[in-house]
């Protein structure tokens, strides 16, 4: 396989896409792009890359069915900073690979997250993991913000002075609050990404990662936009039933024998043989 060099993706290399107050990501390196998918899928019958056409259809292929091994073949390595809190949701995802900043070997910063007042909300009432959409009374989240960052710089000096003391750094650290901002190289094939963004991307997640999934997903489809297109065709914009919901959304549907707008021919036939074989194709 030839060395993939896609030119919207050298434009931003090493470029920091800020997020929240003081974060960023930025793309180091990849590996791959469309193209290898492809080439990747292709290698057991010996035939390199086709039409544009023809390899936006494997993608898509691919993607649909779960023959995840081709994008494993595209690695992605991104250098972010990020809070505490965050780091530690999105280290969950295990099949990375991380070299993160420590605390033992440098002083940290004092950079601390401070959220913006209109993302600064109430306990869910519903959610037990989440806030509720409507922000605070903007004189409300203003004191709120005050007294986060009073704590913030307070905890910092506290820090300091434990360094000052001689304290080692590795003990001055553990007082300081999850807000604090961390950075790391993060390294994760396309395949294992997606999964990340799929979940990181979902309402559901919290606002401040779902703000780094928003970044990188834009700087993946830089990379491979075909298959980020059709991630967000059949992976992040699709709806899983079980099967007692798929027996009866299947019993009661009655389905034209033309394909409706939107739907190209041979996309309504593969659609009507899912509905009646449940099975995807």
């Amino acid at each position: 396989m030839a060395h993939c060099v896609v030119p919207e993706a050298e434009e931003i290399l090493d470029k920091p896409f800020p997020v929240l107050d003081r974060g960023f990501v930025r793309l180091v390196d990849y590996m791959g792009s469309d193209e290898r998918i492809v080439q990747a899928a292709r290698v057991s019958y010996g035939k390199g890359t086709k039409s544009y056409r023809e390899d936006k259809a494997l993608i898509d292929y691919l993607l649909r069915n779960e023959h995840t091994s081709p994008f494993e073949q595209v690695v992605f390595t991104f250098h972010a900073k990020m809070p505490i809190f965050v780091a530690r949701q999105w280290v969950r995802h295990r099949t990375a690979r991380i070299n993160e900043i420590s605390g033992r070997y440098s002083v940290l910063q004092e950079e601390f997250y401070v959220p913006s007042p209109e993302v600064l909300a109430p306990q869910s009432a519903s959610n037990k993991q989440g806030r509720e959409e409507a922000p605070f009374p903007p004189e409300v989240a203003e004191e709120i913000r005050k007294e986060m960052a009073a704590f913030q710089e307070d905890a910092y000096r506290r820090y300091e002075g434990l360094l000052e003391r001689g304290v080692a750094r590795e003990l001055a650290r553990i007082n300081l609050p999850l807000s604090l901002y961390t950075e790391w190289y993060w390294q994760m094939d396309l395949h294992n990404l997606f999964r990340f963004l799929w979940l990181r991307l979902d309402p559901h997640a919290q606002y401040e990662i779902r703000e780094y999934a928003k970044v990188i997903l834009e700087i993946v489809r830089r990379v491979c936009p075909l298959a980020v297109a059709s991630f967000e065709e059949h992976v992040r914009g699709a709806v899983r039933f079980s099967a007692k919901e798929w027996r009866f959304l299947s019993s009661r549907m009655e389905l034209p024998e033309e394909p409706p707008e939107g739907f190209s021919g041979k996309e309504w036939e593969r659609f009507k043989v899912k509905l009646r074989e449940g099975r995807q194709v």
